[in-house]
C-alpha cells in the first residue's frame, strides 16, 4: 500500500476508534448525569414515550401504562379505582407522588439497577423497561375503608382510615374520604389534566383532595390519645391499671373553669381504677394526670410513638408531622407556651395536640406488639420485567415505645373499652380500642376516632380512623373500624 494512503487509513481507523469510544463514554460513563442536565429538555419529553411499570397490590393489577396513538405523549397512564388508592399510589404526569414518586425511576426504567443489567439496550438506544411493583395494601379492605368513610363522613367534611401490620409494619390500609382521580390529571389528559391539577392545587378550604386524610393530614385525636397518657403515666408516675384515679370534678388551675366528663356517674362517678376510667373515657383522671407530668414530660413521652416526626414509609414520601406542642406560634410569630389548662386539655387529646391516623395506628401497634413500633411501609417488592427481584422489603424496628408490661395492661384496658366502656357496640366484632370525640370548634364538628387492634386475643394489626361530623367515635368511626377489620381478618 502507498505510504500516504496508509498514513490516511491508519488516522481514519484511529478516528473511528476514537468515536466509539466517546460513544461508550457518553451512553455509559455521562448517560445518567446528561439525562438529568436541567437544561435537558428531552427528559420532559422521554418520560412519556416508553412504558412505565405497572403497580399492583394483593394480586390486582392497580396502575397500567396503555399507548395513546399519539407521538407525545406515546404511553398514558391508567388507574383502577383511581380515589380508591390513591393516597399509596398518588399519580404521575411527568411530576409524581407518593409512591409513583417513591420509586420513579425503577418504574421509568432509569434506575441504574435496570440500566447496568439492560446495558446493550442502552447501547443501541433501545429504552429500558420500567419495573413492577407489589404494594403490601389488601385491596378489598382498602375499599372497604374508603366506602365506610364515604357512608360515615359528614358532606363537605373529611374521613381517614389505617391498618398496621404490627409484626412488620406493612399498610394494610391507608383509605381516604374526599378523594380524587389520578386518571383526571395522568398524561394523557394533557392540557385538560394540567388546568384539573391546577384546580385541585389551588383548593384553599377544608377539602384538599391532594391531601390525603389518612398519612398526610392531622386531625385533634381526642380522647383515643388517652392511650398516650396512660401508657406515660404508667411509665413515669409508677401507675398500674389497678391504680385508684380521683375522676371527679376537676377545676383548671387558670381560668377555674370545669374540665367536663360526659358523665359523672360509674367509674367517672368519684374514683376508680386506672382501667375503669379509661374504660369509661373519664376527662378529669387524665387532665390530673397530664398536670402531675407536665406539658414537656407528656410532649417527650409521646415522641418514642411516633409524635414530632415525619414518618417515613417509602423514600421521599413521609407523613404529616403529629404533635404535642410545648409552645405554639401566634399569627405574628410570638411564642405562645401551653399553660396548665392548656396541658390538662392535652392529656386528653384536645388543645393544639394533633395526629395523623397513621400515627395513631403506631400507638396501637406498639400496644399490641408489647412496647414495639415497626417502621410502616407499602411497597413489598419491585420486580424487572423478567421477574429478577431488583427490591424486596426487609422489616425494621422504629423504636420501643413502651416496656412490654406496659403495652400488656394498656392491651386489657383497651379490651376494657369494648367490653364495659364506652364502645360496647361493638362486642362481638373481634376488635378493642379506645374511643376518641374531639371538640374541633366553632362551626367545626367533632373529629370522631376509634384506635386499637384486632384480633382481641393475639392481635396481628393496629388501626386507627377518624370520622368528621357530629356525634361520637363510638357510633360514627368503631362501625367503620370494625368493617374494615372484618376484611382483614379475612386473610
Amino acid at each position: 500500500m502507498d505510504k500516504p494512503i496508509r498514513r490516511v487509513a491508519i488516522f481514519g481507523l484511529l478516528l473511528i476508534f476514537g468515536l466509539m469510544a466517546q460513544v461508550n463514554y457518553v451512553q455509559g460513563s455521562q448517560a445518567e448525569s446528561l439525562r438529568k442536565d436541567p437544561n435537558n429538555r428531552r427528559k420532559y419529553q422521554d418520560v412519556f414515550n416508553s412504558p412505565r411499570g405497572q403497580i399492583s397490590a394483593g394480586g390486582v393489577v392497580l396502575v397500567t401504562s396503555q399507548p395513546t396513538g399519539k407521538d407525545n405523549p406515546k404511553y398514558g397512564r391508567t388507574y383502577k379505582d383511581g380515589p380508591i388508592f390513591a393516597p399509596v399510589t398518588g399519580f404521575f404526569n411527568g411530576y409524581a407522588t407518593k409512591v409513583e414518586a417513591s420509586y420513579n425511576s425503577l418504574l421509568g426504567g432509569s434506575d441504574k439497577r435496570i440500566t447496568q443489567q439492560r446495558w446493550f439496550d442502552t447501547f443501541i438506544g433501545k429504552k429500558a423497561e420500567g419495573a413492577d411493583l407489589e404494594m403490601t395494601i389488601d385491596p378489598e379492605a382498602q375499599r372497604t375503608a374508603y366506602r365506610a368513610l364515604q357512608e360515615k363522613t359528614q358532606e363537605g367534611r373529611r374521613g381517614g382510615a389505617v391498618v398496621l401490620d404490627i409484626k412488620t409494619g406493612a399498610l394494610k390500609v391507608a383509605a381516604s374520604w374526599p378523594s380524587f382521580d389520578p386518571n383526571e390529571v395522568a398524561p394523557q389528559t394533557g392540557q385538560k389534566g394540567t388546568k384539573r391539577l391546577n384546580e385541585l392545587n389551588g383548593r384553599t378550604g377544608v377539602i384538599q383532595p391532594l391531601v390525603d386524610n389518612a398519612l398526610s393530614q392531622t386531625f385533634p385525636p381526642g380522647s383515643s390519645f388517652k392511650a398516650v397518657t396512660s401508657a406515660v403515666g404508667m411509665e413515669q408516675l409508677n401507675l398500674t391499671s389497678s391504680s385508684t384515679v380521683n375522676t371527679g370534678p376537676l377545676t383548671l388551675p387558670e381560668s377555674n373553669k370545669l374540665l367536663p366528663n360526659s358523665h359523672d356517674h360509674g367509674n367517672c362517678g368519684g374514683q376508680a381504677p386506672l382501667k375503669g376510667a379509661f374504660a369509661e373515657s373519664c376527662n378529669t383522671s387524665f387532665g390530673r394526670m397530664a398536670l402531675e407530668l407536665g406539658i414537656q414530660r407528656l410532649s417527650d413521652g409521646a415522641q418514642p410513638f411516633g409524635f414530632g416526626k415525619n414518618i417515613k414509609i417509602e423514600p421521599d414520601f413521609r407523613s404529616a408531622v403529629s404533635d404535642v406542642p410545648v409552645s405554639i406560634k401566634d399569627a405574628q410569630g410570638k411564642t405562645i407556651e401551653t399553660g396548665k389548662d392548656g396541658t390538662a386539655r392535652s392529656g386528653i387529646g384536645q388543645e393544639n395536640v394533633r395526629a395523623t391516623p397513621l400515627q395513631m395506628a403506631m400507638v396501637a401497634a406498639a400496644i399490641a406488639n408489647n412496647g414495639k413500633i415497626m417502621n410502616p411501609y407499602v411497597v413489598q417488592k419491585v420486580r424487572a420485567k423478567d421477574q429478577s427481584e431488583l427490591y424486596s422489603a426487609s422489616p425494621k424496628e422504629f423504636g420501643q415505645a413502651i416496656k412490654a408490661d406496659t403495652a400488656e395492661q394498656l392491651r386489657d384496658m383497651m379490651r376494657a373499652v369494648v367490653s364495659e366502656g364506652t364502645a360496647k357496640n361493638l362486642q362481638g366484632r373481634n376488635i378493642a380500642g379506645k374511643t376518641g370525640t374531639a371538640e374541633q370548634g366553632g362551626s367545626i364538628p367533632n373529629s370522631r376516632w376509634f384506635v386499637g387492634f384486632g384480633p382481641i386475643e393475639n392481635p396481628r394489626y393496629a388501626f386507627a380512623v377518624i370520622t368528621e361530623g357530629p356525634g361520637d367515635g363510638a357510633t360514627n368511626a368503631g362501625p367503620v373500624a370494625a368493617a374494615i377489620m372484618a376484611q382483614v381478618l379475612k386473610k
